[in-house]
Parts: C-alpha cells; sequence; structure tokens
C-alpha cells in the first residue's frame, strides 16, 4: 500500500462497480461481460438486412447470383466488383441483372448452384459461430452468477455491516438480478438458433430432393459424387456412373398429357431406385434424365446391374389410367463411363453422356459403354473441381 490518501469508501466502491459492470445509465447496475451471443446475432441480423437493403436499393430481383453478389459486397468478399457497382452508381447508370452477369463473368447453372451452396454453407457457419458464442456466453453468465450468490450470503451473514457493505450488498444484488436476466435471454437465444438451425437443415435437405420422383436431384448428386469419388480412392475400389434417359418421352407426353408423363417419370425413377444401396446412388439429373453412381462394382458389374433394370421396365406394360389407353412399352436407355479411365474423373460425365447418345443412335432400350483407355502406373490425384457449364 503506497503512502497517498486512501479513497473514500464510496468513490471506491463505485469505481470497483464500473470496472466490473462498465458505464450504466441513471446509476443501475451493468449486465456482466457476456454479451458475445448478442453481437452474433447483431452481426448476422446486419448482414442479413444489409443484403436486402442492397437489392432494393439497386431494385434486383432476388435470385442465387444477386444473393451472392450482395455477399460478396456487403461483407467485402468482392472489392473489386463493389468498386464498380459504386462508380456505376456515381455515373446515373443502373445496376442490372445483366449488367452483373457479365462484370462478375459467364455463368451457368452449376456457377448457381455452387451461389447457393456458398450463401448456404456460410450461414450455417454463422449460425454455427452465433450456437456456440451463446453456449460460452451463458456458461460464463451461470458461474458469474453463482459467485454473485456466494458473495450475497456472506455478506448477509456478516455482522455489523453498516453503510459501507450495505451498498455493496445492494449492488451485488442487483448485479445477481441481472445476470439471471441475461441467462434467461441467453437461453431463449440457444432455443431459436436450435430451431433456425433445424429449418436450415430441413431447407437444405429439401433443396437436395426431386419432389416429383423422390429421388435425390442434380444438387445432390454433384455432392454425392465428390464424395463417392474420395471415398472410392481410399478404398481402391472402382467407380462407374451411368446417365439413363426415357426413350421417346416427349411423344408420351404429346400422346397422354403432362400428368400422365409424370406418373411415366415415376415409374421409372422407382425402377432405379431399387439397385441404390450404401454403394449405388440414384438421382434425378434433369427432365427425363438419371444419374446412377455405382462403387464397388466393375464396369461388367455395373453393366449388369443396368441391364438388369432395363429389362425389367421393358417387360412392364401400362396404361393410363386416365384414359385407359395402353402407353405401349417404357424403355430407357442409359451410357456407362469408369470414372477412374481419365486423370479427372469429371471427365467420365461427358463420356457416360457421349455413350447414352450412342445408345440413342443405336437404336434405343440399350446400354452402351463408353471406351476405356488402360493407363499404365497410379493415377495422379484427383482434381475435384466442379466440370465448367
Amino acid at each position: 500500500m503506497d503512502s497517498a490518501t486512501p479513497e473514500p469508501p464510496r468513490t471506491l466502491l463505485k469505481r470497483l462497480a464500473a470496472s466490473l459492470l462498465g458505464p450504466s445509465p441513471a446509476g443501475a447496475p451493468a449486465a456482466p461481460p457476456a454479451d458475445g451471443a448478442s453481437l452474433g446475432a447483431d452481426t448476422l441480423r446486419a448482414e442479413v438486412a444489409a443484403i436486402g437493403e442492397f437489392l432494393v436499393r439497386n431494385q434486383l430481383h432476388l435470385s442465387h447470383t444477386t444473393l451472392s453478389v450482395g455477399l460478396d459486397c456487403v461483407t467485402g468478399r468482392d472489392p473489386r466488383l463493389a468498386a464498380a457497382i459504386a462508380h456505376r452508381r456515381q455515373a446515373g447508370e443502373a445496376v442490372t441483372f445483366d449488367w452483373l452477369a457479365e462484370t462478375r463473368g459467364p455463368s451457368g447453372p452449376d456457377d448457381e448452384l455452387r451461389a447457393l451452396t456458398h450463401l448456404t454453407d456460410r450461414m450455417e457457419e454463422n449460425i454455427d459461430s452465433f450456437a456456440r458464442t451463446t453456449g460460452e456466453a451463458r456458461t460464463a453468465a451461470s458461474q458469474y452468477r453463482t459467485a454473485l450468490g456466494s458473495q450475497v450470503a456472506e455478506l448477509q451473514a456478516a455482522q455489523g455491516t453498516g453503510n459501507v457493505l450495505g451498498d455493496l450488498l445492494a449492488i451485488t444484488r442487483a448485479m445477481v438480478e441481472r445476470t439471471r436476466e441475461i441467462e434467461g435471454q441467453i437461453a431463449r437465444s440457444e432455443q431459436q438458433t436450435r430451431s433456425l438451425h433445424r429449418r436450415l437443415d430441413d431447407a437444405r435437405r429439401a433443396a437436395e430432393l426431386d419432389h416429383l420422383t423422390g429421388l435425390p436431384n442434380r444438387r445432390a448428386f454433384e455432392g454425392r459424387f465428390e464424395r463417392e469419388i474420395v471415398a472410392a480412392r481410399a478404398a481402391g475400389e472402382p467407380l462407374c456412373l451411368a446417365f439413363a434417359d426415357i426413350d421417346r418421352f416427349k411423344r408420351i407426353n404429346d400422346t397422354h398429357g403432362h400428368e400422365a408423363g409424370d406418373r411415366v417419370l415415376k415409374i421409372v425413377a422407382a425402377n432405379l431406385a431399387e439397385l441404390s444401396d450404401e454403394n449405388c446412388h440414384v438421382a434425378r439429373h434433369g427432365g427425363e434424365e438419371f444419374v446412377v453412381l455405382l462403387r464397388g462394382r466393375t464396369m461388367d458389374q455395373a453393366f449388369a446391374l443396368l441391364d438388369q433394370a432395363r429389362e425389367h421396365l421393358a417387360e412392364r406394360r401400362m396404361v393410363n389410367r386416365a384414359t385407359d389407353v395402353p402407353f405401349g412399352k417404357v424403355t430407357f436407355s442409359a451410357g456407362l463411363a469408369d470414372v477412374f479411365a481419365e486423370a479427372d474423373p469429371r471427365a467420365a460425365l461427358k463420356q457416360a453422356d457421349a455413350a447414352l447418345y450412342a445408345a440413342k443412335r443405336d437404336g434405343r432400350n440399350r446400354i452402351v459403354r463408353a471406351p476405356v483407355t488402360p493407363r499404365a502406373g497410379t493415377p495422379d490425384p484427383i482434381p475435384l473441381h466442379p466440370r465448367a457449364a
């Protein structure tokens, strides 16, 4: 202790309260330092609001592309684009969707898909971070309240408290009550975060489902394809890919109507879905086209499995229940490729597509294998980048 004159007890208490609690209005006790959760929530809300303001200010319709642009500009991920937009607005020119597409470069369905995936992943990361922050803040608030409660009990048990201890007891009680309120607020925030996380999971699953056939859609296939490549390489297993397309589907639609065509799509989807197991994945790739991934099966084994499904479908005789008019024979053609036949596994997509066209050209209702060129030695590591649109 130095020789300076000691501060009066009330002044010391005020300084102690200020250092513990921070400044508070009208002398009321402030909250303990457990505001990380609300700060994370405020940041998330601010980003969402800023993206919405960006779209409204520039009169842009809601789409994967405009959402991605808004996110990049608001978070500073693309300063070049943000500067170009600011320059265009200063020049009095409109920020249109076409201008954005031209400025960012060519885009296609795969770019839209990646933009949506990026936005979803970013939102999920923010929610996970917010959940961790609220959990840590609630734990800190609970520990803080317990410690304060212990101090209150000791002060109450003390004899001859006097004015100084009475003031300290009042401040401590106020801090305990405020901390209890903060714990309740954080607990509610945690519940809301868990609910939001569940809704995001539901939305992600819905976004990866083809609602007509019940199969995974192209978005789900893209993710599955990359995971199966990694799994097959790690296990030293073969991996085959097939595109299957319903034969003369346009004629079915034109003759029987689109509702009947939808029923045919469901039937073919169910036929192919019977192949599904933990190593075989079927998805609707778009229109009347389906994609099948077969891990752990050689080209011969994959061909036999697909050909069995093709024969099973061709043997069925289907009738349009609305008109009692037979559909005739419903068949599909398929092109089959070895994913590891080339250094870049995504080349199998083009090979399977070319084989599918060959099956159509050769008379339909058949499966054609893409030619396989044997490669000596161990293949180079596989680059897992999406195919250019």
